[in-house]
């Protein structure tokens, strides 16, 4: 009994010290000051999924919940047609039954325009004021941003662009 209590004793004090030793905290300090991943050059699903991530991840600010994306793939990949049906019809629904006060959502795709084009399409359905307090990302090409940001901001959202390059 008295072993078991020296040993608990022991290890309770020992914790500060061994928490103290800690070497990986400053790597992890590094790891998030590393640069900015570049937008592939590729149509790969796996690349971009790692690049949009990264720009979510990067720009999640004071969000509280945990970020909707919704990414395209390239017009070239099998299957392109159903995958961009069942992503506009996902994201309509989405839009229509409204996204909670400290959401975020971004929206990303090598096919920058059908991508733009499902956002517009989603948010003209969308009640005026409707989404305030929820932050919309928007990455994607510079020349369809002005149109994102003119559909989107009538639903309250607080609008960001972020150029894939």
């Amino acid at each position: 009994m008295k072993t078991t209590t020296r040993l608990m004793l022991i290890a309770l004090l020992s914790m500060p010290v061994l928490a103290a030793c800690d070497k990986e905290a400053p790597q992890a300090e590094v790891a998030e000051a590393q640069a900015p991943m570049a937008a592939p050059t590729t149509n790969g699903d796996e690349e971009w999924g790692a690049y949009l991530t990264d720009v979510v991840r990067r720009n999640i600010g004071d969000t509280s919940n945990s970020p909707y994306l919704y990414y395209l793939p390239s017009s070239d990949s099998e299957g392109f047609q159903g995958a961009h049906d069942r992503l506009k019809e996902e994201v309509e629904l989405a839009m229509q039954r409204g996204i909670v006060e400290g959401n975020l959502v971004a929206f990303g795709s090598p096919e920058s325009t059908m991508m733009a084009d499902i956002v517009v399409g989603a948010f003209a359905q969308v009640d005026p004021a409707s989404m305030k307090g929820v932050r919309v990302i928007f990455i994607g090409d510079a020349a369809d941003s002005e149109r994102v940001r003119e559909a989107v901001e009538p639903a309250g959202v607080n609008y960001q662009f972020v150029e894939a390059k």
